[in-house]
């Protein structure tokens, strides 16, 4: 279905982790105000053709994944790549159930930003492939988050990771530099998408590389035909064997209101939710908002659309010279901004902010307000029998939290360990 043309080589080597990917180049070339580009329509074999009981736009019909179905443009594949994950998925029918689970507060939100920038359907389905819809997800390799960006990858394509705010967790700010990347590696590999599919995971350069080696050999340079790794030659397979089945209906995928359930409400300057109940209500919708009630450095905090009229006025009440939660600092002789930002994992700006300081002249003895919050640090040891659950239960907080403060890509622990627990004071 795609076109072969004769490659550019160029000597960049950008690598997107899945789960087990490696960054060779954080530093991709991307060409200013490029053309976004446009999927190609292919029509499926005549024993998939379902013909619609009414002309219905995508926009209306009632379920997410038929929303996709109804515009999935890649042609069937035979290969046997393809046909062994058909039947990997077809021999565990409950994993639909729990992606859709997981997919639900999400799939809308990622399906009309694809459908904006006018690329291929099939790229929804991306998340299922890299994280399975967990939008905390961790790697070995330090990718995150739905779209299992790397920190080379995040930081190119500007998402804000600190110690308060990993946007590689926000839906909003990883899908669009999710869908930067693609359409980059769509126009870096010449408008082929099963190669800018395989470079998204393994890394244009060995992309390339592979190309180039076909070409010295007067091989073919098509996906399938290319020496690349087993991760990577297995993960287009994945997705194309999820849309075939989303496509014939040979497997069940639950249904997801074809409606918009979240959005953004903006964030100006840093606030505090110390509503413990208000907070609860988006939780699990803020991955990116490391430590609660303070948010720091977000641009935005995800809401149910129905409480997105609540959200923006309890920001807009807020008082903002309300700072009993946060630490304060006395200066002592031989202290600098840097030192102190250093010192408490912060950075000038935001101790300049914070304390409204034009310069940054400070003087001993005079008190600095630190956006820190006034929680209790412990450093807990690991013992022989203890695991991430146990003291996640031990001291009231979640696992995920627990692996977020620690940067944990898995659950396993050694005896010995140090993990950081912040615990509120309030």
């Amino acid at each position: 279905m795609f076109s072969n043309k004769f490659i550019r080589i160029f000597a960049i080597s950008i690598v997107l982790s899945g789960c087990k990917t490696t960054i060779n180049n954080p530093d991709p070339i991307i060409e200013p105000n490029v053309e976004q580009p446009q999927s190609v329509i292919v029509t499926p074999p005549a024993h998939l053709q379902v013909e619609p009981k009414q002309s219905v736009s995508p926009e209306e019909l009632n379920d997410v994944w038929q929303r996709i179905r109804s515009q999935l443009s890649f042609a069937d594949s035979q290969h046997p790549a393809v046909k062994k994950r058909i039947d990997w998925y077809l021999l565990h029918p409950n994993y639909m159930d729990e992606i859709s689970r997981r997919a639900a507060p999400y799939l809308h939100y990622i399906v009309t930003e694809i459908e904006k920038r006018k690329l291929p359907l099939e790229l929804a389905l991306m998340p299922l492939i890299e994280s399975d819809f967990n939008a905390s997800a961790y790697s070995h390799k330090h990718a995150s988050g739905l779209w299992q960006l790397t920190p080379s990858i995040a930081k190119y394509f500007k998402v804000n990771i600190s110690p308060w705010y990993d946007g590689r967790q926000d839906v909003v700010d990883s899908t669009r530099a999710a869908l930067d990347f693609m359409q980059y590696l769509y126009k870096r590999f010449d408008g082929n998408w099963y190669h800018a599919i395989a470079a998204y995971n393994l890394g244009e350069g060995r992309v390339l590389k592979a190309i180039k080696n076909n070409k010295k050999q007067g091989k073919s340079t098509d996906f399938f035909s290319l020496k690349l790794p087993k991760q990577t030659s297995q993960y287009v397979p994945k997705l194309l064997a999820a849309a075939q089945l989303l496509k014939s209906k040979k497997m069940g995928f639950p249904l997801i209101a074809n409606k918009q359930v979240i959005t953004a409400v903006p964030i100006k300057g840093s606030v505090i939710l110390d509503n413990s109940q208000q907070w609860q209500e988006i939780e699990l919708l803020n991955h990116g908002v490391i430590r609660f009630p303070a948010v720091i450095d977000a641009p935005h905090i995800v809401v149910p659309v129905d409480l997105e009229s609540k959200f923006n006025t309890m920001l807009a009440q807020q008082k903002t010279n309300d700072y009993s939660q946060w630490q304060h600092y006395t200066i002592k002789s031989g202290d600098s901004l840097s030192v102190i930002a250093k010192r408490y994992a912060l950075t000038v700006k935001q101790l300049k902010a914070f304390n409204n300081l034009k310069s940054s002249r400070i003087q001993a003895g005079k008190k600095l307000l630190l956006p820190v919050l006034a929680d209790t640090e412990i450093a807990h040891k690991v013992k022989s029998g203890e695991s991430l659950w146990k003291i996640a239960k031990r001291y009231n907080v979640s696992i995920s939290k627990l692996k977020q403060w620690n940067n944990l890509s898995k659950n396993r622990l050694n005896i010995g360990d140090v993990l950081t627990v912040f615990l509120s004071n309030s």
